[in-house]
């Protein structure tokens, strides 16, 4: 199995049939809790000596192949899904990092991250500092603190569409010894393999191109398995000393490094807070990767086709895709993303911030909405949405600027896509004139 290729793992990796009926698709196990074989059993799940299913907040069969199948899928050891992507980004910082600790992170991410590393997170105690420029090593270095718990940045940035320099940052981190978190969701393991160039943990908004259907909020957290936590007992001792709520156990004793970053967090955070992916989500979510690899390279097509198309056109003042030659970060995606840099792209309008305004309302196959990753084609304005929240100084720190429009670029007919965008400009157009005789 582990010799299997992606288009193969993306539909068996994780699963059997089912052991009572035969049957081949995975069930949805609908049930709060499980039944212990006996006493010793119970108490064995309990103190980790055994793994099995004791409640459905904590694990379920249905659960269990999505998490195997995507950590095969990153070449991790293990993988959690949890209720949404941000309750996994969350559970990936508070895993490690507590009040009087310190993260970095790039700014160069989705607006709701930005919140949650900027304000939330301060709440708890835990100082974040952001990297303006994160293809700076150097900047890395400098924002670093004896109490820095962990480096986090995105593999392909929203909505920059940058390209993630991930040895180079992954060598900052580990000569620091804290690992380096990344955040996979537009590039999915199809696209970018984060661990095969030194990335420790990867988080993904399984709601985006996992699920790729705009069904299903979900989150994961997958284990790379290489970080050696042992060797940094004061540093991470929330892994390596003795949890009083597990009878005194270690949990890099108990587990090895291998395993123990993934299964704390499900045995101690998600046991204690609660965000549990549905086993109805975790279903739809096994349907969604069994046709990743096909869905990505229809999506890649569609999206350079889009972005080669908006570069060339008169209305257009600039397009952020890394998959064009005149990107900054072309020559890196060619590196880390040899298959495509994904269906995200966003681009800036001649007509600025009214003329954005209007091709958004203008379109009709693309549908306005805060998402990305859906077959569907989607289109949003950031700046008055997604990081609406962000003061106009902190919009342009993460690649946002008033006029921008961001595409998620769809499975549809890639001349419909066209028309429909040309539709839009066209009414961008009619706004800018009006504006320039008022």
């Amino acid at each position: 199995m582990s010799d299997w290729r992606f288009e193969t793992q993306q539909i068996h990796a994780g699963s059997a049939p089912d052991p009572v009926t035969n049957a081949r698709a995975t069930p949805i196990y609908k049930t709060t809790s499980y039944v212990f074989n006996s006493s010793d059993h119970a108490k064995n799940l309990f103190a980790l000596a055994e793994f099995g299913n004791i409640y459905t907040r904590i694990n379920n069969p249905t659960q269990a192949v999505i998490e195997e199948r995507i950590a095969a899928l990153e070449g991790g050891t293990a993988a959690l899904a949890v209720a949404s992507g941000s309750a996994a980004i969350t559970y990936a910082v508070l895993n490690i990092a507590g009040a009087g600790d310190h993260i970095v992170s790039s700014s160069s991410i989705y607006g709701g991250t930005y919140n949650l590393f900027k304000y939330t997170l301060a709440k708890l105690g835990i100082d974040v500092t952001f990297v303006e420029n994160q293809d700076d090593a150097d900047e890395w270095k400098a924002a670093i603190r004896p109490n820095t718990k962990l480096l986090f940045a995105e593999t392909i940035g929203n909505p920059r569409i940058n390209i993630l320099d991930i040895e180079k940052v992954a060598e900052v981190a580990h000569r620091a010894d804290v690992p380096l978190i990344v955040d996979n969701t537009i590039a999915t393991p199809y696209l970018i393999r984060p661990f095969e160039f030194g990335a420790d943990i990867v988080v993904h908004s399984a709601t985006k191109f996992l699920g790729g259907h705009g069904t299903v909020i979900a989150g994961l957290i997958v284990d790379g398995g290489r970080f050696p936590w042992s060797q940094h007992v004061d540093k991470f001792p929330g892994l390596t000393e003795p949890d009083p709520s597990y009878h005194g156990a270690s949990y890099t004793t108990v587990l090895g490094d291998g395993i123990a970053y993934v299964i704390k967090a499900r045995v101690q955070l998600l046991r204690d807070t609660g965000a549990a992916i549905a086993p109805d989500t975790a279903f739809s979510l096994i349907q969604g990767v069994e046709t990743l690899s096909l869905r990505i390279e229809r999506h890649v097509e569609n999206a350079q086709a889009v972005a080669e198309w908006l570069e060339g056109h008169p209305d257009v003042a600039s397009v952020n895709y890394s998959g064009l030659p005149s990107s900054p970060w072309y020559e890196v995606a060619a590196k880390y993303a040899p298959r495509g840099v994904g269906a995200v792209l966003s681009f800036e309008l001649k007509g600025g911030v009214d003329a954005g305004r209007a091709l958004v309302e203008s379109v009709t196959l693309f549908s306005h909405l805060a998402n990305i990753g859906d077959v569907r084609s989607l289109i949003i304005h950031p700046a008055s949405t997604t990081h609406s929240q962000l003061t106009p100084e902190q919009q342009l720190t993460t690649g946002v600027t008033p006029g921008l429009v961001r595409l998620s670029v769809g499975l549809e007919n890639i001349d419909d896509i066209k028309a429909d965008l040309e539709a839009g400009f066209a009414a961008a157009r009619k706004v800018s004139a009006a504006n320039a005789n008022a």
